[in-house]
């Protein structure tokens, strides 16, 4: 023996005659500095979030170099008595650094002030919040040293007999197994042992299973049994004691155990028993050493922590990442067509009645994206196409910027295609157009609020209308391309006059004004009603009538005017049988040419209603798939590099994009959803990106009895907003405007 090994035992033996004596608060002081300085040394390399279960307060530890998709349950020792927080942190810091893997740590209740089964319970507890969480059993793993390795046991065996699935598997350091300390073990290494006292033992034991009576200077002293018999029934109970149970059906086993403990035979029994159920075990004995050695991180000892990492792999594989995946076929043009003022993003946002907690929301993003593997993706470059490639850690909360949707560059798409930002009581997700479209990513932002709720306040959500189980896996469905899917046999034609545009003076620094226009919904539903027209014609109708205005202003002969045209996304899903997470709306093009004459107001909506339904047929809509398909199934534009890929995507984009209309106007109508989630949720807000080459684009949702109608310009003049103020007023539908306008918040 040497270095530090022999120097901590020559230390633990010459402090073994006073830990008898010690005071229990003493114990506990101790033990928790030793937490403390232990969690100091890995500050730099875990990241920390106190989290609240119930009453228990916990911890999520997740290292720096996270290498697997699991978690770690750890149960710390200090004979049921003693650890608070910090010191179970300070432990878990190091597993978590060792492994590579999220510790998942938690102060239960200490005996003698809340003797058994409190511990057990809180275990239980804290093990059902991971299970909440979104980590399947067999993605969680046990890990305890001590009493906590005998607590991981007594867990399982809870578990069992209850009837539910049991974690992974157990790591148990030196686990205290046998309460009533009759083993050999316990004479045998009576001497040999510098860190345990069987007297102490038994201290433990006592507070743990009677509780403790306090004498008149409020010092506790623990409950005794008397009746030598009736005690060792009592600590013999299987879920006090775990060696005694028949430990069928126990998760695999990996118990580390020093040959001089007196509490060897803890270890040793439970191992040869645990084979003898039929269970996978594996014991490591470590010559010369003591109890809890491996917490001591000796440099002689490594290859234990090189065991226990090689055991979390085998038993918890890394989660299978989404490694490789083409983008879908409108998702192709987004990559080639950015510019560097400009990358094709649009925002979905929800406002809460109270500021969010970034640490809880941050856990939340954690779970959610794990249930979203095609949304929580990088882009990256390849040879000939661009691809998809499934994150490996949760980013960043950012904080909101000036304004929405600020450019995000290739190096911030090589990283995260998206991004969550929050203001007060905002959170927004931004996602760049590759990974979905407006309908997926209301889904996405639905889900993790709905899982804000529950881990914040303990509010679960259902999982309907729109809001899915992030218990859930992901199926197929949810990851095809169903554009190929659903591509007609004959390709529509291209051809289309170009639209009139509205000309402005662009923001020099990028900056882009979001105006909102907040309208009564039952008043448009009527009005629409009243002409025989859907809410969105409605909605389109006085978008064109006040661009037929503003062209009208600048371009005073109808002669030389140009068609009036906004492109209106439809989510193919109501078309076609699809259950895609991924793009799958195809735009339409509506509008009016006023060299034909003045429109009323019934004309415009009689015209666009006329033109929607007939490019909205089923054949015309796989007519229109084909046309953007059938290029990239040609065998060779699959072999031209990428780069040429980009020049020509981006020609085209430029000759038959933005071009042919006005500006997009996409609805995502009516967003439902269960009480528990309007209960708390106020708002929320659909917002496109201004166009590339042009000043404007228009969105709009409907939610908790408002119309959201939101107006984003990259220029500074507010033409269109203006325009329509003056067009909503004439016709008397109520509203209000809230805007970003510069000098504002």
């Amino acid at each position: 023996m040497s270095g530090k090994q022999a120097f901590i035992r020559s230390q633990l033996g010459l402090i073994k005659p006073f830990v008898e004596k010690c005071s229990l608060s003493v114990v506990r002081k101790t033990q928790d500095s030793i937490g403390k300085l232990t969690a100091v040394s890995y500050k730099d390399q875990v990241r920390t979030e106190n989290i609240k279960v119930g009453h228990l307060n916990c911890a999520m530890l997740t290292p720096a170099d996270e290498l697997s998709g699991g978690v770690i349950l750890y149960l710390h020792g200090g004979g049921f008595v003693a650890g608070n927080l910090d010191y179970a942190k300070g432990f878990g810091s190091m597993i978590a650094v060792k492994c590579g893997i999220k510790v998942f740590v938690v102060e239960y209740r200490l005996a003698p002030e809340h003797p058994y089964p409190a511990a057990l319970d809180d275990a239980m507890d804290a093990y059902g919040y991971l299970l909440s969480g979104g980590y399947e059993p067999s993605r969680i793993a046990l890990c305890g040293d001590s009493a906590g390795g005998g607590l991981c046991y007594s867990l399982c065996q809870k578990l069992r007999d209850k009837g539910r699935t049991m974690p992974a598997g157990i790591v148990a350091i030196s686990p205290w197994t046998d309460l009533t300390s009759s083993s050999e073990s316990y004479i045998i290494n009576k001497k040999a042992d510098p860190s345990m006292i069987v007297e102490r033992l038994k201290y433990f034991s006592d507070c743990y299973l009677y509780g403790a009576t306090a004498d008149s200077k409020g010092r506790l002293h623990p409950n005794v049994n008397h009746d030598a018999e009736e005690d060792i029934r009592v600590k013999s109970d299987s879920r006090v004691s775990p060696l005694f149970d028949s430990l069928e059906k126990m998760p695999e086993s990996l118990i580390f155990v020093g040959d001089d403990e007196i509490m060897y035979d803890d270890s040793a029994l439970m191992h040869e028993r645990l084979l003898d159920a039929g269970c996978k075990s594996e014991l490591v004995v470590a010559p010369e050493l003591w109890h809890g050695y491996v917490m001591y991180d000796l440099p002689e000892r490594a290859g234990d922590f090189d065991k226990m990492s090689r055991f979390i792999k085998k038993i918890i594989p890394a989660r299978k990442m989404l490694s490789w995946m083409a983008l879908d076929n409108a998702a192709k043009i987004f990559p080639a067509s950015r510019s560097r003022t400009w990358s094709n993003m649009f925002r979905v946002s929800a406002t809460l009645k109270e500021e969010i907690d970034r640490d809880i929301l941050r856990v939340a993003l954690d779970v959610t994206i794990r249930r979203f593997p095609s949304i929580a993706v990088s882009i990256k470059e390849g040879i000939f196409w661009y691809y998809l490639e499934e994150i490996s850690s949760t980013p960043e909360i950012l904080d909101e910027k000036p304004y929405p949707l600020a450019r995000m560059t290739m190096r911030d798409l090589r990283k995260c295609a998206f991004r969550v930002l929050v203001y007060k009581n905002r959170l927004a997700v931004e996602f760049f157009h590759s990974l979905t479209d407006g309908n997926g990513g209301l889904i996405f932002v639905k889900t993790l609020t709905a899982e804000y709720l529950y881990q914040k306040y303990g509010v679960k959500v259902p999982a309907e209308c729109g809001i899915f189980d992030r218990l859930e896996e992901p199926s197929a469905a949810e990851l095809e391309d169903s554009f190929v899917k659903y591509a007609g046999d004959y390709a529509a034609s291209r051809k289309e006059s170009d639209s009139f545009a509205i000309q402005g003076k662009r923001e020099p620094d990028g900056f882009r004004t979001n105006t909102t226009f907040i309208i009564d919904p039952d008043f448009v539903r009527a009005e629409a009603k009243k002409r025989g027209v859907t809410v969105n014609i409605y909605l389109t109708a006085i978008l064109i009538e006040a661009s037929k205005r503003i062209q009208d202003k600048r371009v005073p002969n109808p002669k030389h005017q140009k068609d009036i045209k906004v492109y209106v996304p439809i989510n193919l899903r109501k078309m076609f049988p699809s259950q895609t997470m991924r793009n799958f709306i195809l735009g339409v093009t509506v509008g009016i040419n006023p060299k034909q004459g003045d429109y009323s107001f019934d004309d415009l909506c009689t015209i666009l209603s006329a033109q929607m339904k007939q490019q909205m047929t089923k054949k015309n809509l796989a007519a229109m798939i084909r046309t953007n398909v059938q290029s990239e199934l040609s065998p060779f534009i699959q072999v031209v590099p990428l780069f040429l890929k980009n020049i020509i995507m981006k020609a085209i984009f430029n000759a038959v994009g933005e071009r042919k209309s006005l500006f997009s106007f996409s609805n995502l109508g009516i967003v439902n959803a269960p009480k528990e989630y309007t209960d708390r949720v106020v708002r929320m807000d659909f917002v496109l990106g201004s166009q590339s080459s042009a000043p404007y684009n228009v969105s709009a949702l409907t939610y908790n009895g408002n119309l959201y109608l939101n107006i984003t310009r990259n220029c500074k003049e507010p033409t269109l907003e203006a325009e329509l103020y003056q067009v909503l007023r004439e016709m008397g539908v109520p509203h209000s405007v809230e805007s970003n306008t510069r000098g504002k918040e």
